[in-house]
């Protein structure tokens, strides 16, 4: 924590599919992180509750949140729009506790340039491959082939931002991915600095997107 006794903030961002939400769910379950929750436009999936998974509201809504300024971040994915409610984080912080965001680099993008006094620590989450994406993406929608098609299209252009994060992981062995994140975060939280192999990601990348 800062010396203010503040919580931190910590993003974790990655391409539909390469398991962030698995992970944040993870972090939080573990360790003294509160999600925050999202509101978005779309409509739940089968497993998803309301006020749980995510603030499921109407466009109307969520239109009517940004014009009043209610949101830290807000940003419109495949036609659906997500948001963080910046009153209910801002509570959270100040109490000293910390949060964990499952946001795209959009909204990552939009709250480090909001020069927060809060420590904010970011990580940038990769499939191990395109291959095993395809899987994933196939499974989360049920074996729609379209959609995954879409996502898969969509992967290659967020996939570049990756060199705008502190950490990136490669999410080959999920249990080894967690604690490549923890470790990071307690070095952080405690002023250590950690660093990954750049050039190791980077053919990485080059390799996802051929």
């Amino acid at each position: 924590m800062s010396v203010n006794h503040e919580g931190i903030i910590a993003i974790l961002s990655s391409p539909s599919g390469a398991g962030k939400t698995s992970l944040v769910k993870e972090i939080s379950s573990k360790n003294n992180f509160s999600i925050s929750i999202s509101h978005t436009t779309r409509k739940p999936r089968s497993n998803e509750i309301n006020g749980v998974d995510y603030f499921f509201v109407k466009q109307e809504e969520f239109k009517k949140l940004i014009s009043k300024k209610k949101f830290l971040e807000y940003a419109k994915v495949f036609n659906n729009f997500y948001g963080s409610s910046k009153d209910v984080v801002f509570n959270k912080l100040d109490k000293g506790e910390n949060v964990i965001f499952d946001i795209d680099w959009q909204g990552t993008e939009q709250i480090k340039k909001k020069k927060l006094k809060y420590k904010i620590i970011t990580i940038f989450i990769l499939p191990p491959s395109r291959k095993e994406l395809f899987k994933r993406l196939l499974n989360r929608d049920l074996n729609n082939e379209k959609n995954a098609a879409k996502r898969m299209k969509q992967f290659e252009k967020d996939v570049v931002h990756w060199k705008k994060y502190d950490l990136v992981v490669i999410n080959d062995n999920f249990n080894k991915c967690y604690d490549k994140i923890i470790k990071y975060i307690n070095s952080t939280k405690n002023n250590v600095s950690e660093s990954y192999d750049k050039n190791e990601i980077r053919k990485h990348v080059i390799n996802l997107i051929k």
